[in-house]
């Protein structure tokens, strides 16, 4: 059996966009699955890591055509500090920046690589002409993707999957972009074609399950997950208080309770000040910055820019707390960072800040891997991280996470590949 997997981010890509179908084509050789990839010759990526092309298996089919993308174009009349990410949409644009956004927003429907969709149908039909494929898989964001695998179970009446790795309207920034009511409705259109003309829909979270079941019955939920084996308490950890958080933070991400909790225990104690250690690793908004700093806690952060994926996990795995952030947004309850179940594999504390009804307060709940904390709730936190500290300091500071193994990358793979045969 083989499936065409229709995909923008691969490697060299880093962060996370790339792991979830990086690993899935990992492993789906071992349940009788032949992946062959379609995706860009030319991308745009943010973050490169050159070290995941290692782990792509020998032999496998990857396919490539050129794209243009607007944001090259658009990036030359930004200015110099604006960031570029979808994340990091800047706060107070100036007007020429406000005319850019609603550029991007209203002209380049359903994202800035819709121009990828006409030559990639042409492109993969003409594959699909001679070349048998049983089964074609997309995976966005960028949603635009889904339209390129649209026109082509029409074309061909092969069977479809679409992979939400996030939702499309209720993504998180999605409230933050200059939409014209018609856009968005352009939006929800195409968000409820793709959902309904799908054979099957992936989504990550139950959430996004019940969101989409008005549209389509045969809707699974394979998470994300970590691969390799789980971390033992072998492993050296910090000398200092360490809580590391992994991965973008941007304005909607800024866990400003925690800031005034810790800094208020500084004030309150000489010794836990003098423990303290904060490592942000990823790109950090500058509103994040002014939190830290009107707490008071700028000389206890290391900013540690991108790093390889392997450096990331020698963070998280010596880290004394691990820090998970859900952004505060309308769309928060669905929201499942990746980040998640890498924490769960080094096996560390976790502190999360979101909702507590929320489908990652769920996943902390089911391990019994950390605690985690409403946007308010002051003197909960507060105590937690004061138990937390004196188990540091007693060297007896440490998690036993349960039920962990179902996220393993290949037992997430072997789900998928049930949900893929089932289709036949």
């Amino acid at each position: 059996m083989k499936a065409l997997i229709i995909t923008y981010y691969w490697p060299p890509s880093g962060g996370s966009g790339v792991q979830r179908w990086l690993k899935f084509v990992k492993y789906l050789r071992d349940f009788g699955i032949e992946p062959i990839v379609y995706t860009v010759k030319n991308p745009n990526y943010a973050i490169e890591d050159i070290s995941l092309e290692n782990e792509i298996p020998q032999g496998i089919a990857i396919l490539k055509q050129p794209i243009w993308e607007p944001n090259d174009l658009l990036s030359f009349f930004k200015s110099s500090k604006q960031q570029t990410s979808a994340g990091f949409l800047n706060p107070n644009p100036s007007f020429f920046e406000q005319k850019l956004q609603a550029i991007r927003a209203n002209y380049f429907i359903p994202d800035a690589r819709k121009f990828w969709i006409k030559p990639s149908v042409k492109f993969l039909g003409k594959y699909l002409k001679h070349n048998k494929i049983d089964v074609i898989i997309s995976t966005g964001p960028p949603h635009s993707v889904h339209l390129i695998a649209n026109a082509l179970q029409k074309k061909f009446a092969i069977k479809w999957i679409a992979d939400f790795r996030d939702p499309w309207t209720d993504i998180d920034y999605f409230h933050q972009l200059p939409l014209s009511k018609k856009s968005k409705q352009i939006h929800y259109k195409l968000e409820k074609e793709v959902v309904q003309s799908a054979d099957a829909i992936l989504v990550v979270g139950k959430t996004m399950k019940e969101n989409y079941r008005q549209f389509n019955k045969n809707i699974h939920v394979v998470s994300n997950g970590f691969d390799g084996d789980l971390s033992t308490n072998e492993i050296n950890l910090d000398n200092k208080f360490t809580i590391t958080h992994i991965g973008l933070m941007n304005a909607d991400r800024n866990p400003k309770i925690l800031w005034k909790v810790l800094g208020e225990i500084c004030n309150e104690s000489k010794e836990f000040r003098a423990d303290l250690k904060i490592n942000l690793v990823g790109k950090i908004a500058n509103e994040v910055k002014i939190s830290l700093q009107k707490n008071g806690l700028t000389s206890f952060v290391h900013f540690i820019d991108y790093v390889p994926h392997q450096e990331v996990k020698k963070h998280q795995n010596t880290s004394q707390l691990l820090l998970l952030v859900v952004n505060n947004v309308p769309s928060k309850k669905g929201i499942i960072t990746g980040k998640i179940f890498e924490y769960l594999q080094a096996n560390r504390p976790i502190l999360a800040i979101g909702p507590e009804d929320g489908d990652l307060s769920e996943i902390i709940y089911e391990t019994q891997s950390g605690k985690i904390f409403d946007y308010s709730e002051y003197f909960k936190l507060k105590e937690q991280l004061l138990f937390w500290y004196q188990q540091y300091k007693l060297n007896n500071l440490h998690i036993t996470s349960i039920n962990t193994e179902q996220y393993h990358r290949k037992n997430l793979t072997q789900e998928l590949s049930i949900i893929i045969k089932n289709l036949f």
